[in-house]
């Protein structure tokens, strides 16, 4: 049969949307470079027209730049045209890649079900397992607190201490502190920096007795 009738040509692949989207922007390219030129014609004609005096020449003009105005109104719509065409294939190719991401979404879900589910299954997460070895940390944790209380006692502490008497203390002191540095914010000098005040020397009388001087006594002669 196919020495009879020939091979069946073999169907060309189907464009995808990234070849004919790139397609349709290179045409628009090509469109606005068209349509930037005709601008420049266009420039140039209204020029020449304000230069020449009404008369044939002038309207020989005209008729040139309206002829460059309606290709530019041609490149314009074609561009259109291409514009519509190149947001549909964008949009569907957007649609194209939001369902493949849906698929792959779905499937890793699925294949991460599946391990979870696996896991779940192993021994070391057994919820009564888990549940021992918590009640084995609390006890060792508790075991560890009354190790450390026995081992921070202070040796030779008297246990008579009055708490009242310290507390006493504590106020009598902090007292202490306050005066001490009000007087330092005043520039005093602290109590304990001062000199202390000596007594005055006696005035007038108050010269000792002098003591008589020892010796032999005077001869007479």
């Amino acid at each position: 049969m196919r020495r009879i009738f020939g091979k069946a040509p073999e169907k060309a692949p189907a464009p995808t949307l990234d070849a004919t989207s790139s397609r349709l922007s290179g045409r628009g390219d090509t469109l606005d470079d068209k349509i930037k030129k005709l601008d420049e014609q266009l420039i140039k004609h209204r020029e020449a027209i304000q230069k020449l005096r009404p008369g044939p020449a002038q309207d020989n003009a005209k008729r040139r730049a309206l002829n460059v105005l309606k290709q530019k109104r041609l490149y314009e719509n074609q561009r259109e045209q291409l514009y519509s065409q190149q947001y549909n294939v964008d949009q569907t190719a957007f649609m194209m890649e939001s369902v493949q991401d849906s698929v792959q979404t779905v499937q890793a879900m699925k294949a991460a079900g599946k391990e979870l589910k696996t896991a779940m299954k192993r021994d070391e997460l057994d919820i009564s397992g888990i549940e021992r070895m918590q009640d084995d940390m609390a006890d060792i944790m508790d075991m560890h607190n009354d190790i450390q209380e026995v081992l921070g006692q202070n040796y030779g502490v008297p246990d008579d201490i009055d708490e009242e008497e310290l507390l006493g203390e504590l106020d009598a002191l902090e007292a202490d502190m306050a005066f001490e540095a009000e007087e330092q914010a005043a520039g005093a000098l602290p109590s304990y920096l001062q000199e202390q005040e000596l007594p005055e020397a006696p005035q007038g009388g108050g010269h000792l007795p002098a003591e008589p001087e020892q010796g032999f006594p005077a001869m007479r002669t």
